[in-house]
């Protein structure tokens, strides 16, 4: 381990426990011990994961929030006792990691709930929502502090919580510790304080309205969370910690408004010296923690990075907090290992909260202690298979019902939370299988089978592997996404997969019947317009083509807006044209990531044409057909194309042996997935 991150190393407190380093795992959804979204039971496949990490050194562990009422089926957490008998064997092994662990418990999430098509037609029609009531009441998921409106649907308000609904949340939360604490759970976490939940709403004065002790002042609105941490002491003795999860300012500018890094904004939520008052009083009520961070659903990307945000992006206001409270500070979001080590060594932290990390490689701890960074696959902040909760105008969540129902998985790391479906088995049988294509889909399958067996070759036109990747992660804050390919090709040489390149093959006709899998790609799809000569594709862009000052993109899906960012922020001015009604409008991209891209565009002032089509291409212009059919000439320097693409497998190639693109374009999860599942088949 390098001398630099020693301090990482350290033991901590928490109340009167001990903590062997300052590592943490922070709750994602998905990773839960009881289940998630569905009836409450010990969960195997999150406890899988959450003893993997404890046993690659985590210091303290914290599986997946858990709804103390569980929005499927209106169970109270705490009247399942067999879980928490489970629980209790359990944890015997999970200690000998020399792991702690706390349980997170939620009251869930008020306005913040993610609403699909399927519960706005429940809500709506009077005859499917009194059907439904036993299965999801969403008058009581998603009442809040008081009325307003939903992050995701205008269609699903809330209402206002009741005093006996709120009373009811403090009783079962103090149940729920009780049983953790006999099962031999280390502590609890409260959410939250955190990120614009249904905690974090009560104390929000843009959210709460309320005229009752759980509104108003300052102590009125905290007064939910501190009545938690009172009921739960009193329940379970002083000396059971309880930490909260705590975002120090919200970085919100009104209802589905966030503010970007540096942006000159009026915060509607808490302020930066309400937080200091507010921590006092959690301080004083009995937190023995705050496990902290920025944002609401509102500011999504600071509680959920995505790779526009910078590094550490909330630690600089977690460490200025940290004078004004006693509590031991943890801080999440795209945190570095360097950073965090300096903090704790200057007593500016305590612990260093990593989360998708985990996910992407559940080991990476020990290899960083064994110095092996180089074998860490990375996370890169995608959030394609953990948080693919997407949304854009006219559609509420667009996400399958079994990614709700499976968050956590990963788009780098087929196996994760999937260990029934994608795993490595070895072959008594082994081949030389051939592969064409040196993308991540070639890599990926020539990866899967040479850990079964197997001999793979590859076969790559170009002098490098990569493929497209290589222009997909060129842009300047795609750092990650530059390790990630670093990371496959380190896998090739370990593996000793042979590899050729300069390789250009045409067709199947050399291998002679050997077993070969293609993974060619897509090809751009190209406008047909006059001057169409003078557009620059996307990727010929992304790998150096070179353009002036006022930029036209045409497309604003995420590859376009992606380049538009990337064009800004090298100092040109972009214009984005894009034919449907928003942005990003397309599955499986979060909103975290979308919101972010959007609000800098419109902060920025990018011109943005939605519902409009470039027709023609000048010397110095293009032209545009508006919403209204009317036309505009647009002058710029350059046009980028990024319209999409077309899979361009090779010639009379069985559909079971195509591998990423060249089958069907998708994003980097279905190339990594594709890869595995057809690896394994062989």
């Amino acid at each position: 381990m390098k001398d630099n991150y020693k301090s990482l190393l350290t033991p901590w407190k928490i109340g009167n426990l001990e903590i062997k380093n300052r590592f943490v795992l922070t709750s994602m959804g998905g990773t839960n011990l009881f289940g998630w979204m569905e009836k409450n039971h010990f969960d195997k496949a999150g406890a899988k994961f959450i003893y993997e990490v404890a046993k690659n050194n985590c210091g303290l562990v914290l599986p997946g929030c858990q709804p103390v009422y569980n929005p499927m089926l209106g169970q109270w957490l705490y009247r399942n006792k067999k879980m928490f008998r489970d629980l209790k064997k359990w944890m015997v092994n999970f200690h000998k990691t020399g792991a702690k662990l706390f349980i997170q418990l939620t009251a869930g999430f008020g306005r913040s709930f993610t609403i699909s098509k399927m519960m706005e037609k429940l809500y709506t029609n009077p005859i499917l929502n009194f059907i439904s009531k036993p299965i999801m009441n969403l008058s009581k998921i998603t009442a809040s502090a008081s009325p307003s409106p939903n992050r995701w649907s205008d269609k699903v308000p809330s209402r206002e919580m009741t005093k006996k609904e709120i009373q009811k949340f403090i009783y079962a939360f103090a149940k729920s510790a009780k049983l953790c604490k006999e099962a031999g759970v280390d502590g609890v976490e409260i959410h939250a304080v955190h990120e614009g939940y249904l905690l974090d709403q009560f104390t929000l004065n843009y959210v709460n309205k309320r005229k009752d002790e759980y509104g108003g002042s300052l102590e009125n609105r905290y007064r939910f969370a501190i009545e938690i941490v009172k009921a739960i002491k009193k329940e379970c003795g002083n000396d059971f910690p309880v930490s909260l999860r705590y975002s120090v300012v919200s970085k919100t500018k009104g209802f589905r408004s966030g503010a970007l890094p540096s942006e000159q904004y009026k915060e509607v939520g808490r302020d930066f010296e309400e937080s200091i008052k507010a921590v006092k009083l959690l301080e004083e009520a009995g937190y023995d923690m705050l496990n902290c961070d920025n944002g609401t659903y509102d500011a999504w990307y600071w509680a959920h990075p995505p790779v526009y945000m910078p590094d550490n992006c909330n630690l600089d206001l977690v460490e200025k907090l940290k004078p004004h409270t006693k509590l031991p500070l943890v801080c999440a979001g795209k945190m570095t290992l360097d950073a965090g080590a300096k903090a704790i060594s200057e007593k500016k932290l305590d612990g260093v909260g990593f989360a998708r990390n985990f996910l992407a490689d559940p080991c990476w701890i020990t290899k960083v202690l064994e110095n092996k960074e180089e074998d860490i696959r990375p996370c890169i902040q995608c959030h394609n298979g953990c948080f693919n909760m997407c949304h854009y105008k006219g559609v509420p969540n667009d996400q399958s019902l079994h990614d709700s129902l499976h968050l956590s998985r990963c788009a780098v790391n087929a196996e994760m939370m999937q260990w029934k479906k994608h795993y490595i088995k070895k072959t008594n049988k082994p081949k030389t299988i051939h592969i064409v294509g040196g993308g991540i889909g070639g890599m990926e399958v020539a990866r899967v089978l040479a850990l079964r067996g197997h001999k793979p070759v590859i076969h790559e036109k170009s002098n490098t592997l990569g493929g497209t990747f290589i222009p997909a992660s060129s842009e300047s804050y795609k750092l990650n996404l530059r390790l990630l390919l670093a990371w496959y090709k380190s896998q090739m040489r370990k593996l000793k997969v042979e590899v050729k390149l300069n390789d250009n093959v045409t067709s199947l006709k050399d291998f002679k019947g050997c077993k070969v899998i293609v993974a060619t790609g897509a090809k751009p799809r190209l406008l047909s317009i006059p001057g169409s000569e003078k557009i620059i594709e996307a990727c010929d862009y992304l790998n150096g083509k070179e353009v002036k000052e006022n930029v036209v993109v045409i497309g604003g899906g995420l590859t376009g807006c992606e380049i538009a960012y990337e064009l800004s922020l090298r100092g040109h001015k972009p214009i984005i044209v894009e034919m449907k009604d928003d942005l990003i409008s397309q599955k499986g991209v979060c909103l975290a990531n979308s919101s972010y891209l959007r609000e800098y565009f419109q902060l920025n002032k990018v011109p943005t044409y939605l519902e409009s089509k470039v027709v023609e291409v000048k010397d110095k212009s293009i032209v545009v057909k508006l919403k209204d059919n009317s036309e505009k000439e647009i002058k710029c320097d350059s046009v980028i194309s990024s319209i999409g693409y077309i899979p361009a497998p090779l010639p009379k190639v069985k559909k079971k042996y195509l591998v990423g693109d060249c089958l069907s374009v998708g994003n980097l999860r279905t190339v990594i997935w594709r890869a595995y599942e057809v690896a394994m088949k062989i």
